[in-house]
């Protein structure tokens, strides 16, 4: 019997009806496998994975394979957005037999959890080979199955270890983290490493603080140039806005076409501070649309921000988006189909399957002429919408805590610079949803859907990006409970998840446990739950001015310090919040009537050094910290600007402000 047809996952309800009597993650599934002595299947996977959909076509829906399955195994499927703690653990138990990792994720366990053999996608003849071979070994070779298992144990709770060396995150390891980066950049494609090439989000946003530190220009040209080149590429969607997963050549022509929210909210904050810091118009550009794709495309109607659009259209990758020159013509008329031809490197050969291209930017429309900019603007509407006569593709419409959480602090770094009000009012939406159905009795739940909170409790990442993010919406209202909301999370996470030595687990003391507690350092898709918690803490304590904060985050940064000096491309958000750490962060207030554009606001914004934070507000305004004691100077707007609480003298004109956070 296929238990799926309940769940809150879009990915689990993809299987609801497949012949394998698969099972949801609960304890029911492996009392079933210890009653029938029989082997667990762990398959984990998520809604907008292609490579999950093949697998699922070609083995999970054909009866033959369920059959088998249903006979020798227990089969669970697991969403790994819902339950990242499950696939931390059985994804490092698949790289350390493996040596590589991926989804789909085939997972065999004992009824205990235990895996003894892991790998990723298996082509249905090797899969049904596989089945037999896993059914036949756990008959007559069960001793030797048990020994693998806990061989395989013991080699994932060394990977996952707490209480190794620590060290201070210093200027020394942030300059070494950033020459490290210079030496792997790719100087022809930009970003790092060659094909399969992801978004380098984090590491970018480290060489922009680091470059604003220092004044390094390799590290504005490593992050200026990779942006631009991103932007300009296939994995870039050229009509609609918002970033693919990755791109499967080392030059970002061909993405691999899901589009994920945390990476669009990450690059969000990457184009936004690039901007920032330069005046970059393609930066500006590519920031306001992705802005406007996580919020028209992404939007839920509760408020939130869904996961992700799905890799794939009915089953064929790219459907949606690729394009030949007849198509434009078709869509466009002779002469402007020619031109969009141009305009997008669409050729006769393509770039893609059958001929087909996916749209890049060939040529510069930032700084064209009016008329050429006019005419690109009605190219791209015009293409949007026969585009959106196509199939599109689905949409996995669960809201997760930690990429909502990122989001919102994306949407408030842009609305910092542009006051817009669009990016403001969904970044408060998403906060409420956030705050008013994610936390329950006091606790943070990972996921919901429709409206509907999920069972799965929130994990380390969870707690650090909702509350960096409620941190973010203190700043942009001036509302204490934003900043009250963000302490208890942090309270939460010093109490349950802390690990000895000042590290964190990524998962609490009362969570289920699993074969082993995760806790990975290291940021790769998204922020670790270690970097995250940080991130959150230092905010906090520059916020409030309570310094056990501070402490804990300089606690934790020095047990992550040992790995950027040596993997800088997996250590991207520590870097990024070590560099916050060592400029100060500065604590800007501006005491003001009117915070909404006042040009000391603005100036704050606009110059900040990097990670700081600023309020502005009435003269003791109530719940926020850093208005406290700070009136007016001459009964004008004034600006405070202090560095770990050593403020200098208070300030009324742009200029002076200017120039006192010019002096690090």
């Amino acid at each position: 019997m296929n238990r799926l047809a309940d769940a809150t996952s879009p990915y689990l309800l993809q299987h609801a009806d497949n012949p394998v009597d698969w099972w949801p993650w609960c304890a029911e599934a492996f009392a079933e496998a210890k009653r029938r002595d029989v082997p667990v299947i762990i398959s984990v996977g998520y809604a907008a994975c292609h490579w999950c959909h093949v697998m699922a076509h070609e083995s999970f829906e054909n009866e033959q394979v369920g059959a088998l399955m249903n006979d020798d195994f227990v089969s669970i499927k697991v969403d790994r957005e819902e339950r990242p703690d499950v696939d931390a653990v059985y994804m490092t138990a698949t790289q350390a037999m493996t040596g590589q990792g991926g989804w789909p994720m085939t997972v065999f366990a004992t009824p205990d959890g235990t895996p003894f053999f892991c790998g990723t996608y298996f082509p249905r003849p090797n899969f049904v080979r596989l089945l037999q071979s896993v059914a036949t070994a756990w008959r007559d070779q069960r001793d030797a199955v048990i020994t693998q298992g806990a061989a395989v144990v013991e080699a994932i709770g060394g990977a996952q270890a707490v209480g190794g060396p620590t060290a201070p995150l210093d200027a020394a390891l942030l300059d070494a983290a950033a020459e490290q980066l210079g030496r792997e950049y790719d100087e022809v494609n930009g970003g790092f490493g060659g094909a399969p090439k992801f978004p380098p989000h984090m590491n970018l946003l480290f060489l922009l603080r680091h470059h604003q530190r220092t004044g390094s220009a390799r590290s504005l040209e490593v992050a200026r140039h990779t942006c631009e080149a991103m932007a300009r590429g296939g994995i870039y969607d050229q009509l609609a806005g918002g970033f693919a997963r990755y791109s499967v050549d080392a030059h970002w022509t061909v993405p691999h076409f899901e589009k994920m929210l945390y990476d669009n909210a990450l690059l969000l904050r990457t184009y936004t501070q690039l901007w920032r810091l330069t005046g970059d118009p393609l930066a500006a550009r590519v920031a306001a649309e992705t802005a406007a794709f996580m919020i028209d495309d992404l939007g839920t109607p509760e408020g939130g921000l869904a996961s992700a659009l799905d890799a794939d259209t009915e089953g064929v990758e790219g459907l949606t988006y690729s394009w030949t020159p007849a198509q434009l013509v078709e869509a466009l008329g002779e002469d402007d189909g020619r031109f969009a031809a141009d305009l997008f490197a669409v050729t006769e050969q393509g770039t893609f399957e059958h001929g087909t291209s996916v749209l890049r930017l060939a040529r510069d429309v930032d700084d064209a002429a009016p008329e050429v900019a006019a005419r690109w603007e009605r190219i791209r509407a015009r293409l949007r919408e026969v585009r959106d006569t196509r199939p599109q593709p689905a949409r996995d419409d669960k809201v997760v805590a930690s990429w909502n959480g990122l989001a919102v602090t994306a949407l408030v770094e842009h609305t910092a610079l542009t006051g817009d009000p669009v990016t403001a009012a969904a970044a408060i939406r998403i906060g409420e949803v956030l705050a008013e159905r994610h936390i329950v009795d006091g606790r943070l739940r990972r996921v919901s859907r429709a409206g509907v909170v999920g069972e799965p409790a929130g994990v380390l990442e969870d707690h650090g990006c909702v509350a960096e993010a409620f941190c973010a919406l203190h700043q942009l209202t001036g509302e204490g409970r934003w900043l009250t909301l963000a302490g208890r999370l942090l309270d939460v996470a010093l109490e349950r998840f802390a690990a000895p030595g000042g590290g964190f687990y990524d998962t609490a003391d009362d969570a289920e446990r699993l074969v082993t507690r995760p806790a990975d350092p290291t940021d790769n898709a998204t922020p670790s739950g270690r970097s995250a918690i940080v991130a959150a803490l230092v905010a906090y304590a520059a916020l409030t001015g309570e310094t056990r904060y501070r402490k804990a985050a300089e606690a934790a940064l020095s047990t992550v310090a040992p790995i950027v000096g040596r993997h800088a491309r997996f250590t991207g958000y520590a870097a990024t919040v070590g560099e916050a750490l060592l400029s100060g962060p500065y604590e800007i207030a501006v005491v003001t009537d009117e915070p909404t554009g006042d040009p000391l606001v603005a100036a704050a914004h606009r110059h900040a050094p990097p990670g700081a934070v600023i309020v502005a507000g009435r003269p003791g305004q109530a719940g926020v910290p850093l208005l406290a004691d700070r009136p007016m100077v001459d009964g004008r707007p004034t600006a405070y600007a202090c560095r770990g609480f050593v403020c200098e003298r208070p300030v009324t004109t742009v200029e002076d402000l200017v120039g006192q956070l010019g002096r690090r």
